[in-house]
């Protein structure tokens, strides 16, 4: 059977239809332990597949780290990383460029360029701590924000910039740290550290 110029354009266009579909987008994909990180601090991107479940999955065969799913009425959700399981009201949760959908894991479809940040929280009766996100903004000098679960920033007043082996003050949520050769890390009491930069 001859195949028409009309037919063989058609598939032409199906096919190019389809295969962006079937890519897996490039994302960042960091997860931060209750006392560590386990992987990613430098968010390097990389082809993590077409969810949020999928990209830990990826991150965990590239950081060869354990993650455990389990059941609910409500879906699959991660009930542990690495050493330490959920319980009670201390669990893993994660975000995607700074905010906490309201839906899980597997039902979060990502785009190019996306940030997801996977951590061990504990949630009282405020909710779960703020994540810090640390940009550089001009030569050795950073900023830090802490972001909320909306994804809102707002200075993250009183963080301290820790790189090799010394620890620098913010002001503002601003600091230059001087010449270094390691990377740049943000801390501040009851949030979760930051991504870490050179």
């Amino acid at each position: 059977m001859r195949k028409t110029p009309f037919t063989v354009a058609a598939l032409l266009t199906l096919a190019a239809l389809l295969v962006p579909a079937a890519l897996a987008a490039r994302v960042s994909v960091r997860v931060e332990g209750r006392t560590q990180s386990i992987y990613g601090a430098l968010e390097t991107r990389f082809e993590a597949g077409e969810n949020v479940l999928q990209a830990l999955d990826a991150a965990s065969l590239r950081g060869e780290f354990y993650y455990h799913l389990a059941q609910s009425s409500f879906g699959t959700y991660v009930d542990q990383i690495g050493r330490y399981p959920a319980g009670g009201s201390s669990g893993w949760v994660f975000k995607v460029n700074g905010a906490s959908p309201p839906v899980g894991a597997d039902k979060v479809v990502l785009r190019d360029g996306d940030r997801v940040l996977w951590y061990y929280a504990t949630f009282g009766a405020a909710g779960g701590p703020p994540t810090l996100l640390l940009t550089r903004t001009r030569g050795n000098c950073y900023r830090v924000v802490a972001e909320d679960d909306q994804g809102a920033d707002k200075v993250a007043t009183g963080a301290v910039l820790a790189v090799d082996g010394r620890r620098v003050r913010t002001r503002g949520g601003r600091a230059c740290v001087g010449r270094h050769s390691g990377v740049v890390r943000a801390t501040l009491t009851g949030a979760v550290r930051s991504n870490a930069l050179r």
